[in-house]
Protein backbone atom coordinates (compact mmCIF):
# COMPACT_ATOMS: atom_id res chain seq x y z
CA UNK A 1 0.00 0.00 0.00
CA UNK A 2 1.31 3.65 -0.65
CA UNK A 3 2.69 5.66 2.17
CA UNK A 4 0.25 8.37 1.42
CA UNK A 5 1.20 11.55 3.11
CA UNK A 6 -2.04 13.25 1.89
CA UNK A 7 -5.20 11.96 1.05
CA UNK A 8 -8.55 13.56 -0.18
CA UNK A 9 -11.50 11.31 -0.52
CA UNK A 10 -15.20 12.37 -2.03
CA UNK A 11 -14.62 16.36 -1.26
CA UNK A 12 -17.37 18.54 -1.91
CA UNK A 13 -17.81 22.15 -1.83
CA UNK A 14 -19.92 24.74 -3.37
CA UNK A 15 -20.74 28.01 -3.86
CA UNK A 16 -24.32 28.58 -3.83
CA UNK A 17 -25.09 26.90 -7.01
CA UNK A 18 -21.80 26.58 -8.16
CA UNK A 19 -19.72 23.55 -7.36
CA UNK A 20 -15.84 23.76 -7.53
CA UNK A 21 -15.07 20.67 -6.09
CA UNK A 22 -17.48 17.98 -6.88
CA UNK A 23 -16.57 14.34 -5.38
CA UNK A 24 -12.85 15.22 -5.25
CA UNK A 25 -10.36 11.82 -4.89
CA UNK A 26 -6.71 12.34 -4.85
CA UNK A 27 -3.56 10.68 -2.88
CA UNK A 28 -0.40 12.83 -2.47
CA UNK A 29 2.46 10.03 -2.04
CA UNK A 30 5.54 10.99 0.45
CA UNK A 31 8.46 12.13 -1.21
CA UNK A 32 6.61 12.47 -4.31
CA UNK A 33 6.16 15.75 -6.74
CA UNK A 34 2.82 15.54 -7.66
CA UNK A 35 1.04 17.97 -10.35
CA UNK A 36 -2.57 19.80 -10.55
CA UNK A 37 -3.73 20.59 -14.37
CA UNK A 38 -6.90 21.62 -15.71
CA UNK A 39 -8.54 24.77 -17.12
CA UNK A 40 -9.52 28.02 -15.52
CA UNK A 41 -12.46 27.57 -13.53
CA UNK A 42 -11.52 24.14 -13.10
CA UNK A 43 -10.98 23.72 -9.16
CA UNK A 44 -7.61 23.62 -8.63
CA UNK A 45 -7.32 27.10 -5.92
CA UNK A 46 -10.66 26.00 -4.25
CA UNK A 47 -8.94 22.64 -4.05
CA UNK A 48 -5.88 24.55 -2.18
CA UNK A 49 -8.17 26.46 0.38
CA UNK A 50 -10.21 23.70 1.12
CA UNK A 51 -7.30 21.16 2.18
CA UNK A 52 -5.34 23.97 3.90
CA UNK A 53 -8.64 25.35 5.65
CA UNK A 54 -9.28 28.71 4.55
CA UNK A 55 -12.84 27.88 3.60
CA UNK A 56 -15.25 25.03 5.01
CA UNK A 57 -15.81 22.24 2.77
CA UNK A 58 -19.72 20.43 2.32
CA UNK A 59 -18.23 16.89 2.42
CA UNK A 60 -16.18 14.49 2.14
CA UNK A 61 -12.59 13.37 4.44
CA UNK A 62 -8.99 15.35 4.07
CA UNK A 63 -6.15 13.33 5.78
CA UNK A 64 -2.57 14.65 6.41
CA UNK A 65 -0.22 12.05 7.86
CA UNK A 66 -3.33 9.78 9.01
CA UNK A 67 -4.56 12.65 10.78
CA UNK A 68 -8.36 14.18 10.23
CA UNK A 69 -7.73 18.39 8.69
CA UNK A 70 -11.60 19.14 8.34
CA UNK A 71 -11.77 20.64 11.49
CA UNK A 72 -8.47 22.41 11.90
CA UNK A 73 -7.99 26.20 10.92
CA UNK A 74 -5.01 27.53 8.49
CA UNK A 75 -2.79 27.65 11.42
CA UNK A 76 -3.07 24.66 12.93
CA UNK A 77 -2.89 22.74 9.53
CA UNK A 78 0.60 24.79 8.93
CA UNK A 79 1.96 23.92 12.18
CA UNK A 80 1.23 20.47 11.23
CA UNK A 81 3.58 21.08 8.30
CA UNK A 82 1.21 21.71 5.27
CA UNK A 83 1.93 24.37 3.62
CA UNK A 84 0.75 26.30 0.55
CA UNK A 85 2.01 29.38 -1.32
CA UNK A 86 -0.42 32.07 -3.87
CA UNK A 87 -0.24 32.72 -7.23
CA UNK A 88 0.82 36.18 -5.97
CA UNK A 89 3.44 36.23 -3.94
CA UNK A 90 2.78 36.65 -0.59
CA UNK A 91 5.55 38.83 1.41
CA UNK A 92 5.97 41.37 3.57
CA UNK A 93 7.16 44.09 1.14
CA UNK A 94 8.51 46.98 3.43
CA UNK A 95 10.38 43.85 5.01
CA UNK A 96 13.73 43.21 4.09
CA UNK A 97 14.26 39.58 2.36
CA UNK A 98 15.79 38.33 5.83
CA UNK A 99 12.97 39.68 7.67
CA UNK A 100 10.56 37.96 5.65
CA UNK A 101 12.16 34.81 6.41
CA UNK A 102 12.40 35.45 9.81
CA UNK A 103 9.04 36.17 10.73
CA UNK A 104 7.84 32.99 8.37
CA UNK A 105 8.55 30.58 11.06
CA UNK A 106 5.92 28.85 12.70
CA UNK A 107 5.90 29.36 16.51
CA UNK A 108 3.36 26.88 17.51
CA UNK A 109 1.55 27.88 20.51
CA UNK A 110 3.26 31.46 21.12
CA UNK A 111 1.78 34.90 20.60
CA UNK A 112 2.27 37.02 17.99
CA UNK A 113 4.44 39.19 19.77
CA UNK A 114 6.64 36.50 19.67
CA UNK A 115 7.03 36.76 15.46
CA UNK A 116 8.55 40.38 16.53
CA UNK A 117 10.96 39.68 18.84
CA UNK A 118 14.95 39.19 17.95
CA UNK A 119 15.74 35.89 16.20
CA UNK A 120 18.07 33.68 17.66
CA UNK A 121 21.59 33.22 15.93
CA UNK A 122 19.89 30.01 14.33
CA UNK A 123 17.06 30.87 12.61
CA UNK A 124 19.35 33.89 11.07
CA UNK A 125 21.73 31.15 9.83
CA UNK A 126 18.43 29.21 8.60
CA UNK A 127 17.33 32.13 7.02
CA UNK A 128 20.46 33.38 5.58
CA UNK A 129 20.66 29.36 4.02
CA UNK A 130 17.58 29.16 2.65
CA UNK A 131 18.02 32.97 0.90
CA UNK A 132 21.23 31.16 -0.70
CA UNK A 133 19.05 28.63 -1.33
CA UNK A 134 16.71 30.08 -3.97
CA UNK A 135 19.41 32.58 -4.92
CA UNK A 136 18.66 35.85 -3.22
CA UNK A 137 21.42 35.72 -0.83
CA UNK A 138 22.64 38.90 -2.49
CA UNK A 139 19.17 40.77 -1.79
CA UNK A 140 19.01 39.61 2.02
CA UNK A 141 19.24 43.20 2.98
CA UNK A 142 16.63 44.23 0.11
CA UNK A 143 13.11 45.39 0.77
CA UNK A 144 10.89 42.93 -0.72
CA UNK A 145 8.96 45.51 -2.51
CA UNK A 146 11.93 46.57 -4.82
CA UNK A 147 11.81 43.00 -5.92
CA UNK A 148 11.14 41.94 -9.09
CA UNK A 149 7.99 39.59 -9.29
CA UNK A 150 9.76 36.33 -9.90
CA UNK A 151 12.38 36.74 -6.62
CA UNK A 152 9.55 37.77 -4.83
CA UNK A 153 7.98 34.26 -5.66
CA UNK A 154 11.63 32.98 -4.76
CA UNK A 155 11.34 34.85 -1.69
CA UNK A 156 7.83 33.29 -0.59
CA UNK A 157 9.47 29.79 -1.74
CA UNK A 158 12.22 30.61 1.07
CA UNK A 159 9.62 31.67 3.47
CA UNK A 160 7.77 28.55 3.20
CA UNK A 161 11.04 25.96 3.44
CA UNK A 162 12.13 28.08 6.91
CA UNK A 163 8.97 26.42 8.37
CA UNK A 164 10.47 22.75 7.08
CA UNK A 165 7.31 21.60 5.65
CA UNK A 166 6.03 17.96 5.15
CA UNK A 167 3.95 18.65 2.28
CA UNK A 168 4.22 22.10 0.26
CA UNK A 169 1.40 23.33 -2.09
CA UNK A 170 2.49 25.03 -5.02
CA UNK A 171 -0.08 27.61 -6.70
CA UNK A 172 1.27 28.99 -9.91
CA UNK A 173 4.62 29.03 -9.32
CA UNK A 174 6.03 29.79 -12.66
CA UNK A 175 3.29 32.09 -13.63
CA UNK A 176 3.83 35.42 -14.77
CA UNK A 177 7.86 35.02 -14.24
CA UNK A 178 10.44 35.80 -16.65
CA UNK A 179 11.37 32.61 -19.00
CA UNK A 180 15.03 33.02 -17.07
CA UNK A 181 13.56 32.46 -14.11
CA UNK A 182 11.41 29.80 -14.55
CA UNK A 183 14.55 27.12 -14.89
CA UNK A 184 15.68 28.58 -11.44
CA UNK A 185 12.50 28.05 -10.30
CA UNK A 186 12.02 24.21 -11.81
CA UNK A 187 15.86 23.41 -10.12
CA UNK A 188 14.66 24.70 -6.78
CA UNK A 189 11.40 22.46 -6.63
CA UNK A 190 13.34 19.65 -7.66
CA UNK A 191 16.06 20.24 -5.09
CA UNK A 192 13.61 21.08 -1.89
CA UNK A 193 12.20 17.29 -3.11
CA UNK A 194 15.18 15.67 -3.31
CA UNK A 195 17.32 17.22 -0.75
CA UNK A 196 14.77 18.51 2.02
CA UNK A 197 12.61 15.65 1.39
CA UNK A 198 9.41 17.88 1.03
CA UNK A 199 6.71 16.47 -1.16
CA UNK A 200 5.40 19.11 -3.41
CA UNK A 201 1.55 19.65 -5.00
CA UNK A 202 2.24 21.93 -8.02
CA UNK A 203 -0.48 23.45 -9.90
CA UNK A 204 0.78 25.15 -12.98
CA UNK A 205 -0.63 25.83 -16.82
CA UNK A 206 2.70 25.86 -18.18
CA UNK A 207 3.16 22.24 -19.46
CA UNK A 208 6.32 21.86 -20.31
CA UNK A 209 7.19 22.86 -16.30
CA UNK A 210 4.95 20.32 -15.26
CA UNK A 211 5.62 17.65 -17.43
CA UNK A 212 9.63 18.19 -16.61
CA UNK A 213 8.85 18.06 -12.57
CA UNK A 214 5.59 15.91 -11.54
CA UNK A 215 6.00 12.36 -11.20
CA UNK A 216 2.12 12.01 -11.32
CA UNK A 217 -0.48 14.15 -12.62
CA UNK A 218 -3.84 14.73 -11.60
CA UNK A 219 -6.34 16.94 -14.31
CA UNK A 220 -9.76 18.58 -12.94
CA UNK A 221 -12.14 19.64 -15.24
CA UNK A 222 -15.66 20.81 -13.76
CA UNK A 223 -14.48 20.41 -10.41
CA UNK A 224 -14.22 16.55 -10.93
CA UNK A 225 -10.84 14.73 -11.18
CA UNK A 226 -10.87 13.68 -15.18
CA UNK A 227 -7.56 11.83 -15.20
CA UNK A 228 -5.02 10.83 -13.23
CA UNK A 229 -1.81 9.65 -14.54
CA UNK A 230 2.43 10.04 -15.25
CA UNK A 231 3.12 12.76 -17.20
CA UNK A 232 3.46 10.78 -20.40
CA UNK A 233 0.05 8.82 -19.66
CA UNK A 234 -1.71 12.37 -19.15
CA UNK A 235 -0.12 13.99 -22.64
CA UNK A 236 -1.65 11.06 -24.52
CA UNK A 237 -5.16 10.69 -22.98
CA UNK A 238 -7.60 11.59 -25.26
CA UNK A 239 -10.00 13.62 -22.60
CA UNK A 240 -7.30 15.85 -21.48
CA UNK A 241 -6.36 16.46 -24.78
CA UNK A 242 -9.75 17.53 -25.57
CA UNK A 243 -10.47 19.27 -22.20
CA UNK A 244 -7.08 21.13 -21.52
CA UNK A 245 -4.28 20.00 -23.62
CA UNK A 246 -5.50 20.63 -26.97
CA UNK A 247 -5.83 24.42 -25.99
CA UNK A 248 -2.16 24.78 -25.45
CA UNK A 249 -0.88 22.68 -27.95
Amino acid sequence: MADNLLEVRNLVKSFGGVVPNDDICIDIPRGMIIGLIGPNGSGKTTLFNSITGLHAVDRGSIKFDGQELLRLNPGEIARRGLLRTFQDANVYPGMTCVQNMRISTAHAGESLIDDFTLPSRAVDARAMDLLGFVGLHDHSDTAAGELSFGKCKLLEFGMALMCAPKLLLLDEPTAGIHPRLIESIVERLKRANAEFGVTLLVIEHNMEVIMNVAGQIYCLDNGRVLAHGTPQEIRSNQSVIEAYLGAHA
